[in-house]
């Protein structure tokens, strides 16, 4: 396995007591890659790959090896700033490695500065390994290059709230930070707030819907003032002037602390607002006003106007119909207008805290459960997001898939609305045959618990590992149930989005069941479309990485990807690195190995057609292809098709069937850190425990 960081620079900061501070103009990273070489002198550093320019809050691969370095240097456009740090990329990934493969820190620079670094630890196939500084295309046809050799995880796009123009995303705030919203302390650890990407206001998650000015952005001449003075008569410039601050002060813009011992930052004469030299440009005209105060009187005036668009409603009603030219009918079209303007105001609201159409089972007089209920005994899987565990139900002695996720995490990642999805999709999953059926969902103050079907025949990965390939009848039938499955979904309008082997796990007579729902998609009935980045990277549609919108076109591209390596042990598309491979799913044609038959090559062609809407499964019923000529739909749907394959299995429990390097693992959960727990914001999951009627109905024998 050959080991490589994912790497990203999202902020710079320098010491604003120093006299050029504010010189500095838009300030850009250059990165050196180099490597250790032996000389007659000793040991030198010489760089082999082209210098990169990673623009902020991107992110790049750089692979692990003994003696590399990666220098970084800090300029921007009048070359007076120069600051530079090195970094050993082997001690780097161990950091990561401690703090479960992730990390941010500040790097340090030299003479000045400090630098906002992310990276995250992965481990890729070791046949490709050190082929990042070759010719990429000298070993691709070498037979077996490109098997599936590992497990590869999906990715998602950072959430980006958009309110008033601002980005906001979660931040990790690694010193104190003020709420530019409500001016108190955003406590917590870890990603406990929110930052505009643009501005760089810092505010509390619980502030975000108190937000009235738009975003300025960077530029220096934004529409801020003209918006203001148009609709709130607000236009009220700040009066700034440099300051010597003689105790700790923060700036009140982006929350963190005006460093320096002299003319730290700046002072407004007028209300006395603190910030930086930096983010003068970004502060809003609202010298003087309390953005809190007015959001909640904006608040009071909207739900007023609300309340009379109903009593306007009533009299409406009460008259009967108006003619156009009679008494009344400027009141009622006044009312209409009025009642539409404030359902298209409050319906984002309204529609974001309604659950979709098919709801999660009642829990009225249902059993109660917690982790106490159950005995773990192996490990089954582990990732960033927690664990999933073999457990046995106390009571009953049957066994479960027990999935938990450390509460913190879902948090950092800004996953709680993803988490919920999951739970829905689950709940819903219970009509489904081919879906990985949720028996209950329980928390406690660190976990949240997903107990499902425990299915002991393993993952697809595992037995394609095992075997290479699969043959046609088994491909063929697999791919069936699939589709079942997957079809189920987008009639309830949900896009699965992360369709691939991992997730197709298979029961003890050897049908699939598709599991892992965290990266559906919801609502997207008719036109519905979407643009998050998300999914697997060998499987991600072309749609998707030029950032168009998209619908269930993109399961259907996945299923392609999957299809082609169950039949060929091979993934159609290919890079030493995701920028690589990226490229490939977007021009490449794959290669068809010429034992496929035609109805094969056929159905795998039209998968990947790049046009979305004439892709086979959008376009065309997929279930009338030759290639499933000799398909029995209807016993398909019934399980009534005998699978080719039937897992070898010793009992209930048998874990034969996974990897073993989680299997011996001793089964526990993680460990939370207290101050973090004790930090989030409980309310966020209070929907999230519920018992399925199925549960009491195996409890009760």
């Amino acid at each position: 396995m050959s080991p490589f960081l994912r790497i990203g620079f999202s902020n710079f900061e320098i010491d604003s007591g120093l006299a050029y501070y504010e010189e500095v103009l838009n300030p850009y990273c250059a990165v050196y890659m180099k490597e250790a070489i032996d000389t007659d002198k000793g040991q030198v550093y010489k760089q082999k790959k082209p210098t990169m320019y990673p623009p902020w809050s991107t992110t790049f691969d750089a692979h692990v090896h003994p003696g590399r370095i990666m220098h970084v240097m800090v300029k921007d456009r009048t070359a007076e700033l120069k600051s530079e740090a090195t970094v050993a990329l082997d001690s780097l990934a161990t950091r990561c490695k401690k703090e479960n493969g992730k990390l941010e820190i500040w790097l340090e620079m030299k003479p000045q500065g400090r630098l906002l670094m992310e990276a995250k630890y992965y481990l890729e196939k070791s046949d490709t390994a050190g082929q990042t500084d070759a010719d990429p295309e000298s070993d691709r046809g070498r037979d077996g290059l490109f098997t599936l050799h590992q497990r590869r995880g999906a990715i998602k796009q950072a959430k980006v709230h958009v309110v008033k123009r601002h980005e906001f995303s979660a931040t990790f705030f690694p010193q104190p930070t003020f709420c530019s919203v409500c001016k108190e302390f955003v406590w917590g650890l870890n990603k406990q707030g929110y930052q505009c990407r643009q501005c760089n206001a810092a505010i509390h998650k619980k502030c975000i819907d108190k937000v009235i000015a738009k975003c300025t952005g960077s530029a220096i001449n934004s529409k801020e003032t003209m918006i203001h003075k148009e609709r709130f008569k607000i236009d009220m410039p700040h009066r700034f002037r440099v300051y010597n601050y003689k105790s700790p002060t923060f700036c009140q813009h982006c929350g963190t602390l005006l460093w320096g011992l002299a003319r730290q930052g700046l002072k407004c004469d007028e209300c006395s607002m603190n910030v930086h030299h930096k983010c003068q440009k970004k502060v809003a005209n609202l010298c003087g006003v309390n953005q809190k105060l007015m959001a909640e009187a904006l608040a009071v005036i909207e739900s007023q106007q609300q309340a009379k668009s109903t009593k306007d409603s009533d009299i409406i009603s009460r008259e009967g119909p108006v003619g156009v030219g009679q008494p009344g009918v400027v009141r009622a079209l006044s009312g209409i207008i009025l009642s539409l303007s404030l359902r298209k105001l409050f319906s984002h609201q309204l529609f974001a805290s309604e659950e979709p159409l098919y709801a999660v089972p009642k829990k009225d007089h249902q059993p109660k459960f917690t982790i106490e209920d159950f005995t773990l005994h192996k490990m089954l899987g582990k990732g960033s997001f927690g664990k999933v565990f073999l457990a046995e139900l106390k009571r009953s002695g049957q066994f479960f898939a027990v999935k938990a996720l450390k509460k913190d995490v879902v948090l950092m990642d800004d996953d709680v609305e993803c988490t919920m999805v999951e739970r829905r999709v689950l709940s819903l999953a219970w009509e489904n045959p081919f879906l990985t059926h949720l028996y209950c969902t329980f928390q406690t103050k660190e976990n949240l618990f997903f107990v499902m079907e425990y299915l002991n025949g393993g993952d697809l990965m595992f037995h394609i590992q095992n075997c290479h390939k699969f043959d046609l009848h088994r491909a063929t039938f697999y791919a069936a149930e699939i589709i079942c499955g997957l079809q189920y979904l987008h009639s309830k309008g949900i896009i699965y989005r992360d369709l691939k082997l991992d997730n197709v796990l298979l029961d003890s007579d050897g049908h699939i069941k598709i599991a892992d729902f965290g990266m559906c998609k919801e609502n997207m009935q008719d036109e519905s479309r979407t643009s998050t980045f998300c999914g697997t990277p060998d499987y991600i549609a072309p749609e998707i990485l030029l950032g168009q919108k998209y619908n269930s076109s993109v399961d259907w591209w996945s299923f392609g990807v999957l299809l082609y390596e169950m039949l060929t042990g091979q993934s159609p598309f290919h890079g030493c690195d995701e920028e690589e491979l990226f490229q490939s799913i977007r021009t490449d044609n794959p290669v068809y190995p010429s034992w496929l038959t035609k109805a094969a090559k056929d159905i795998l062609v039209k998968l990947f057609v790049r046009e979305p809407e004439e892709r086979l499964g959008v376009k065309g019923n997929i279930r009338h292809h030759g290639f499933f000529s000799s398909v029995d739909w209807k016993a398909v749907e019934q399980r009534q098709v005998a699978p080719p394959f039937k897992p070898t299995l010793t009992s209930p429990s048998d874990c034969s069937n996974f990897d073993k390097e989680f299997i011996n693992e001793k089964p526990r959960l993680s460990s939370a850190d207290r101050t973090l727990i004790n930090s989030v914001d409980q309310t966020m999951f209070r929907n999230f425990s519920f018992v399925n009627p199925g549960m009491a109905r195996i409890t009760a024998h």
